[in-house]
């Protein structure tokens, strides 16, 4: 797993597809929805852990050119 999209892709795989239109939300949406599957048991932490990493790279990077 190296970027957002391969997150996309997970929650794909359980038909969730979220766009909001501002991709710090839609990173935030994105935390959520993980979180959930996990805690349901869905995804493994082999998978929810390298995605985890990855959407809060992606939230600060957001931040971060939000702030400039």
């Amino acid at each position: 797993m190296i970027n957002l999209y391969d997150v996309q892709q997970i929650l794909k795989r359980f038909g969730i597809y979220i766009y909001i239109g501002k991709r710090l939300w839609d990173i935030e949406i994105m935390m959520v929805e993980l979180k959930k599957l996990h805690e349901s048991g869905l995804i493994q932490d082999d998978e929810y852990l390298p995605a985890l990493l990855i959407l809060k790279q992606e939230h600060r990077k957001e931040e971060e050119k939000s702030n400039d």
